[in-house]
C-alpha cells in the first residue's frame, strides 16, 4: 500500500485492528503455545523456574521466591552462579568456541569479530588486569566508554571477578560522571581517549580528567586508546593503558567467581524527579534469568541469529538486550558505534543487508527519522533476512508502526512493541510474537507471569478505554532490588503509592499513565512524574531545569519531551532579551552539566510560563502546545493569556529552525 494521508491511514487501521504472525513465523518461534499465559498464572511463582533453567548454576536454588521481607524480594534463593560464565565460558565448553559472539562496526567502518573463544580470552585478561589494580569482589567499577568492544568486555570482566559495574553513558558530562562515581563509592574507572563524531575526533579524556579531580579519594583509571594518532594523549599518575594491561595478562586464567543469586551484578543510574540520579541495583540470578527468558520469548533470539539492538550500552536497553540477554543465549550480537545517518541515510539498512540481521530492535524516535528520510533508503537494500522487528523506549504511533511493518518488515515481520524500564530490568508488557495478535499503537498484554493493571487514584481498576495509572501487582525476577545507599527512597518512591502495609500487599508503581482495552492490551500514555524520555533516554526535568536556571539572565525554565524532541521553555529576567546569545548559553550549560544528550532541539523564550493558581507549572499544557494537541481542561490555569503567546513563539522557533542558514 502506498503512503497516504491521515484519512487513508485511519481507514487502513480500522480494517486491520490486529495483525497475526504468519504461520511460517509461528512454526519456528521459540514460544508458540497460547497456553503459556494460563500455565504461568496457575504455577506462579514456580513458573519462573523456566527462566532460571536457561542458565548454568553452580548451586541450584532452594526456593524460587522469598517474600518474607517484601518489597525486598529474593529470587532463586541461595542459588549460586556467575554471569560471565553464563554469557561466555559455558558456550565455549558446549562447542561454540568459534561461533561469533560480537560483531562490531566502528564509525569509520572498522570491523571486528569476537568469537566466544576470543571473548573468553579477552575478558579473562582484563579481569586479571583489574585484579592487579586492586579491584576485589563487590568493588564498583565505573565504565565510561562509547560503543566499542572494550565496553562489553569490561562489563563481563567485572562480572567474572564479582565486581559490580556502573556504566555511565559516554555522552554525559564530567560533572555527571563525578557525581555518579561519588554516589557509588567507585574508585576504579575505565574510559577512553576519545571517539569520532561525524568523522571528527572528539576528546573524551579531557572530561575524564576533570571528573577524576572531583571524585573523593584516589582513582585508578584505565584508558582505551580508541583514536591513536588522530588524538595523541598522555597518561598521568594513576592512569593505565588498556592495551598494555591486557597484553601483560594475555593468557591468564581467571576462574569465574561464584556469586549468590542476590549479589549485585551492576548498578545503573537513572533520572529521578528530585534531580538526584537514582542508583538502581540489579542482581545476578534474577536479572540474568529474566533477560535471557525475555530475549528468547519476546525477541525470538536463537544461537544462529545475527541480532541487532541499536541502543547504547550506556542505557538499560543495551545492558539487557545487547550484552546480557543475547550472550546468555549464545547468539551473535551486532554492536554499531555510529549514527543512523552517517555517512549516508541508508547506513542502518546497509548493515542489515551486509550482516544478514535476523532480529532488529530500535526506538520509535529512530523509526520516525527513517520515515522522514524516505522509503527510498531501505528500498536500496535486501532486508529479507529480517524475521522480527521490535521497538523500545517510548510508545510507537500507528503511522510509524505501519511504515516499519511495510517498508522494513516487508509486511511480514511481526513487531514487538515493548514497555519496560531500567527498574524492571527487562520487558514487561508486549506481545509474544509467536502467540499474540499485534495492535498498532498498543504495547500489548502483560507477559506471562506479569500481573499489570491500570487503576485510578484509589487503586481500583479502571474500565476498558479509561485512562489510569499502570501498576504491577506481583514481583518478577528481573526487578530492581533497591537503590544503592537509599533503601527508604526505594520503598517510598516505587512501592508506597498503592501499598497497604497493614494488609501486607505491595504494588509496584512505575509512574506511567495507560489505558487497557477489552482484550487486556495496554496502551501507554506517558509519564505522571517529571521524567521525560527523549530518543530513548530518560532525563529528569529537575536536573535539566536547574542547569538552565543557572544561566545568567534566566528567571524560570520548563522542559518537556514532544514527539521525541526536547523542548526548553525559558522565561528571562526583566530587561534580558531572549536572543541567540542566551540560547547558546542555555545549550552550553546543559551540555556542561548534563551532557550532549540534554541539548534541546528547541529553546522557546517566553515572558512567563503557564501556571496553576497554586503556582505549579503546567507541563501537560506545554506538551500539548508543542504537539498541537487539544489543550483539554485549563480551568486551573491562572494566566490563560500566555497560551497564544507560547503558540506564536513556538511557531517562530520552529520556522527559524527550518529556514536554511
Amino acid at each position: 500500500m502506498e503512503d497516504g494521508g491521515d484519512d487513508e491511514l485511519e481507514s487502513w487501521l480500522a480494517g486491520r485492528e490486529g495483525f497475526d504472525p504468519s504461520a511460517s513465523f509461528v512454526d519456528q518461534a521459540n514460544v508458540a503455545d497460547p497456553g503459556i499465559y494460563a500455565a504461568f498464572a496457575e504455577e506462579w511463582p514456580a513458573c519462573w523456574e523456566a527462566a532460571a533453567e536457561l542458565l548454568s548454576w553452580g548451586r541450584r536454588w532452594e526456593a524460587v521466591l522469598d517474600e518474607s521481607d517484601a518489597p525486598r524480594y529474593r529470587w532463586f534463593v541461595d542459588g549460586r552462579l556467575n554471569a560471565a560464565h553464563n554469557c561466555v565460558d559455558r558456550h565455549v565448553e558446549s562447542g561454540l568456541k568459534n561461533h561469533a559472539a560480537i560483531r562490531w562496526v566502528g564509525k569509520r567502518d572498522e570491523t571486528l569479530t569476537y568469537t566466544y573463544g576470543d571473548l573468553q580470552r579477552e575478558t579473562a585478561a582484563f579481569a586479571a588486569a583489574l585484579r592487579e589494580l586492586g579491584v576485589g569482589e563487590d568493588d564498583v567499577v565505573t565504565l565510561y566508554l562509547p560503543m566499542i568492544p572494550e565496553l562489553p568486555i569490561a562489563m563481563l570482566a567485572c562480572a567474572r571477578i564479582g565486581a559490580p559495574h556502573s556504566v555511565v553513558f559516554a555522552g554525559f558530562s564530567a560533572d555527571a560522571l563525578a557525581t555518579r562515581m561519588n554516589a557509588a563509592g567507585s574508585r576504579f574507572l575505565v574510559a577512553c581517549d576519545g571517539y569520532y563524531r561525524r568523522g571528527d575526533a572528539i576528546n573524551h579524556k579531557g572530561k575524564v580528567d576533570r571528573a577524576v579531580r572531583r571524585v573523593d579519594g584516589d582513582v585508578q583509571t584505565v584508558v582505551v586508546d580508541r583514536l591513536g594518532e588522530d588524538l595523541p594523549h598522555s597518561l598521568a599518575a594513576g592512569q593505565h593503558d588498556y592495551d598494555a594491561l591486557v597484553e601483560r595478562h594475555r593468557g591468564a586464567t581467571v576462574e569465574p567467581v561464584i556469586r549468590d543469586s542476590e549479589d549485585d551484578l551492576f548498578v545503573m543510574y537513572t533520572s529521578g524527579t528530585t534531580g538526584q540520579p537514582k542508583a538502581v541495583r540489579h542482581t545476578t540470578g534474577g536479572y540474568l534469568s529474566y533477560v535471557a527468558w525475555t530475549s528468547r520469548a519476546v525477541l525470538d533470539v536463537k544461537p544462529d541469529d545475527t541480532y541487532w539492538c541499536s541502543a547504547d550500552i550506556g542505557w538499560i536497553t543495551g545492558h539487557s538486550y545487547i550484552v546480557y540477554g543475547p550472550l546468555a543465549l549464545g547468539t551473535t550480537t551486532l554492536i554499531y558505534e555510529g549514527t543512523p545517518e552517517y555517512p549516508e541515510k541508508d547506513r542502518v539498512w546497509e548493515l542489515v543487508e551486509r550482516y544478514g540481521v535476523d532480529v532488529f530492535y530500535t526506538a520509535p524516535t529512530a523509526i520516525r527519522a527513517f520515515m522522514k528520510w524516505g522509503a527510498e533508503y531501505p528500498d536500496r537494500h535486501d532486508l529479507s533476512s529480517l524475521r522480527l522487528l521490535g521497538t523500545v523506549g517510548e510508545p510507537i504511533n500507528p503511522r510509524a508502526w505501519r511504515w516499519y511493518h511495510e517498508h522494513i518488515g516487508g509486511g511480514e515481520c511481526p513487531i514487538v512493541d515493548t514497555w519496560w524500564q531500567a527498574e524492571t530490568g527487562g520487558m514487561m508488557i508486549t506481545t509474544l510474537p509467536g502467540v499474540g495478535t499485534m495492535k498498532p499503537g498498543s504495547a500489548g498484554p502483560p507477559l506471562p507471569g506479569i500481573d499489570a493493571r491500570v487503576v485510578d487514584r484509589e487503586g481500583a481498576e479502571v474500565d476498558p478505554g479509561e485512562a489510569g495509572y499502570l501498576t504491577i501487582t506481583r514481583p518478577w525476577p528481573g526487578m530492581l532490588r533497591g537503590l544503592a545507599g537509599d533503601d527508604d527512597r526505594f520503598v517510598d518512591e516505587y512501592w508506597a503509592p498503592y501499598s497497604d502495609p497493614l494488609a501486607d500487599e505491595w504494588v509496584y508503581f512505575p509512574g506511567d499513565r495507560a489505558t487497557v482495552d477489552e482484550d487486556g492490551y495496554v496502551t501507554l500514555l506517558g509519564r505522571v512524574d517529571d521524567v521525560i524520555t527523549v530518543s530513548g533516554h530518560r532525563l529528569g526535568t529537575m536536573e535539566l531545569e536547574s542547569a538552565i536556571v543557572g544561566v545568567e539572565g534566566v528567571a524560570e525554565a520548563a522542559t518537556v519531551g514532544a514527539a521525541g524532541e526536547l523542548i526548553a521553555y525559558v522565561s528571562t529576567e526583566q530587561g534580558r532579551p531572549g536572543d541567540a546569545a542566551l540560547r547558546e548559553a542555555v545549550v552550553d550549560e546543559l551540555r556542561r552539566v548534563v551532557g550532549d544528550v540534554a541539548v534541546p532541539d528547541h529553546v522557546v523564550f517566553t515572558p512567563e510560563l503557564p501556571k496553576t493558581r497554586s503556582g505549579k507549572i503546567m507541563r501537560r499544557l506545554l506538551e500539548d502546545i508543542a504537539t498541537g494537541e487539544e489543550l483539554g481542561d485549563i480551568s486551573a490555569l491562572r494566566n490563560p493569556e500566555v497560551i497564544g503567546e507560547l503558540r506564536a513563539r513556538l511557531a517562530g522557533e520552529l520556522q527559524s529552525y527550518l529556514e536554511p542558514g
